[in-house]
């Protein structure tokens, strides 16, 4: 009977350590602008950027993106790639699949030469989303 509580005890604690290293990360929305591709296959004009105020949670524990905007949206993270750094930009990129199961590119951009301004852009074979976003407690 003792084994069975130490056994209990231990898995408790595993999971309890396991759960405190999750990693989740959580924005607030400020914009949302667009853009199309056009007949000759090159994206548009961005549209005029809508003001849009709209929690964004990054769930890697999940393997999940979830915008819970008006219809929420749910990206299921399929690969992850290296952070990519240039003088510019931090780029963090993501292959996602979207709650429809269409394949789209997700990337947390930090802009260095816009006072480190955050973008997350949802890129899909025609369109193209741009959310600029804070950190959110």
């Amino acid at each position: 009977m003792n084994k069975v509580k130490i056994g209990i005890v231990f898995v408790f604690l595993f999971l309890v350590f396991n759960q405190g290293y999750s990693q989740t990360y959580k924005f607030k929305t400020t914009g949302l602008s667009v853009s199309e591709k056009e007949g000759n296959g090159k994206f548009g004009a961005w549209s005029d950027l809508k003001l849009v105020n709209i929690v964004i949670n990054l769930d890697t524990t999940k393997n999940r993106i979830v915008i819970y905007s008006e219809a929420i949206q749910l990206f299921e993270i399929v690969e992850y790639f290296p952070v990519e750094e240039n003088d510019t930009d931090i780029v963090y990129p993501f292959i996602c699949k979207d709650n429809n199961g269409e394949d789209c590119t997700i990337s947390f951009i930090t802009r260095k030469n816009q006072e480190n301004r955050k973008q997350l852009y949802i890129k899909y074979e025609d369109r193209v989303l741009v959310y600029n976003i804070v950190n959110f407690e």
